[in-house]
């Protein structure tokens, strides 16, 4: 799309011509306003369309996820009580014990986890950047137009 002036690209409004100098500035700044509200809708209509595209992907991966965490978490269960088996035979203590360790180190990592988890996870990875470079570009040329 080219961004050099072309009058042969608008079709004139019905009533007024193409090159009207008599204009009041009231009715350009109108204009401007109406050419504003309309880019600036269009953008929202982007940035909609753009979080629902994000939204699709995301649920693409969902039951994949889920059947593999299912899995895992039935294998970390089995490896923890293992693990708690041979903690109870190394240190000679009640099999009771023995979990109550292994629980508190498995709890203390997960929360760990969940955590480092946690920071990553930040509202800008959701956000739809083209549509919010695009929103800047748009007031930043509405600004200019005013001056």
């Amino acid at each position: 799309m080219s961004s050099q002036y072309d009058p042969g690209r608008f079709e004139p409004q019905p009533g007024r011509p193409v090159n009207d100098d008599s204009r009041s500035i009231g009715d350009l700044l109108g204009d401007m306003v109406t050419q504003i509200t309309t880019l600036f809708r269009k953008e929202l209509q982007l940035a909609r369309a753009e979080m629902g595209e994000k939204v699709s992907e995301a649920g693409g991966a969902i039951p994949g996820i889920a059947g593999g965490g299912a899995l895992a978490f039935g294998g970390l269960i089995l490896l923890l009580l293992a693990a708690a088996a041979l903690v109870s035979r190394l240190l000679d203590v009640p099999d009771g014990w023995g979990l109550l360790i292994v629980g508190v180190i498995a709890a203390v990592a997960g929360y760990a986890l969940v955590r480092g988890g946690i920071s990553k996870l930040k509202a800008t990875n959701l956000t739809p950047h083209r549509t919010a470079e695009q929103l800047s570009r748009d007031a930043q040329a509405a600004k200019e137009q005013v001056r």
